[in-house]
């Protein structure tokens, strides 16, 4: 029996779908389930393109407002017939899909704009980011143990990523050139490959400077491999790699069920704000675009705070 062969915008389409979800997974570190969601919402929309003879590539603001407007009204989208409307939930949840994977493809270059940019779906109240409190980041940096160059890795990769708030893809894209560690600063590559400096704190100069004597040249293999973060066979140290370093020594410090690679950030930014910093230095070291970004970090700073008045306090419940 002949196999009938996809056509190649769906292959495509596929194929961003995919490299979209191993960013959920290893750099944003979403739950299976969100990932599993965000998976069959990409798959309905793109069946509503491929009715419309249209690309991901292509599709306008009006398209996926028709794709959405199409699930509130019950018609059938997505190949189905007489499906009644979707709760508002389940619009919601795959109005935030779409948007976060559009971003993704301008980030990546895949597209010059937006069309989810203009979308007014309401907004639901905005879920605050995890942290770890001081001694769940020490435990969690106690974590490797030993001076074997795997352990002197992950204790360097641990130490930096809190120290200088990195996103994941920042991380495993650091040079031995963009790290100064006399100066105590480091170069990272944000999104839009923008630049930035991020001061290194002491523990952390520390900590990169162990590898880089006794733990890296035990990793590299080829002298010219240019990147700070290696593998077992020497090379740059990937998005799935460094995700797996990071939820096995969150497992052995009890935090596997509230990290991910992103929580090192977000903690960053909460403790510095809570340490007195002020919000606009925050935004630069994060490389965020835009203040109101960063706010959300004084939002949770604030919560916290209530949380630990609210439990002090003698009179704050009587």
């Amino acid at each position: 029996m002949a196999t009938v062969e996809r056509p190649a915008e769906a292959r495509r389409f596929e194929h961003l779908v995919l490299d979209f979800l191993a960013y959920l997974e290893f750099e944003r570190g979403l739950s299976r389930n969100t990932l599993d969601a965000y998976r069959s919402d990409l798959l309905q929309f793109g069946r509503f393109l491929e009715k419309r003879e249209l690309s991901a590539i292509d599709a306008s603001g009006g398209d996926v407002s028709d794709f959405l407007s199409e699930l509130a009204g019950g018609s059938g989208t997505g190949g189905a017939s007489g499906r009644g409307a979707a709760s508002p939930a389940t619009v919601h949840r795959k109005t935030a899909c779409l948007r976060s994977f559009y971003r993704h493809l301008r980030r990546e270059g895949v597209r010059d704009s937006d069309p989810t940019a203009a979308l007014t779906a309401p907004r639901r109240g905005q879920r605050l980011p995890q942290v770890l409190t001081r001694g769940e980041v020490r435990t969690l940096l106690e974590q490797p143990k030993g001076t074997e160059p795997a352990a002197l890795r992950d204790r360097a990769l641990l130490e930096v990523m809190y120290a200088c708030g990195l996103r994941a893809s920042e991380a495993i894209g650091i040079e031995l050139a963009d790290i100064d560690l006399d100066a105590q600063v480091v170069r990272a590559r944000g999104k839009g490959s923008k630049e930035r400096l991020v001061p290194v704190g002491r523990a952390a100069t520390r900590a990169a400077r162990d590898y880089l004597e006794r733990g890296r040249p035990g990793l590299v293999s080829d002298p010219a491999e240019p990147h700070l973060f290696v593998n077992f066979r020497g090379g740059a140290l990937t998005r799935q790699g460094l995700y797996k370093i990071v939820q096995r020594h969150a497992r052995g410090a009890g935090l596997a069920d509230r990290m991910s690679p992103h929580t090192l950030r977000h903690t960053f930014a909460t403790h510095l704000l809570a340490g007195g910093c002020d919000l606009r230095s925050v935004q630069e070291m994060l490389g965020h675009a835009d203040v109101a970004t960063t706010q959300v970090y004084t939002h949770l700073s604030s919560e916290r705070l209530k949380d630990v008045y609210f439990r002090a306090h003698p009179r704050a419940i009587a």
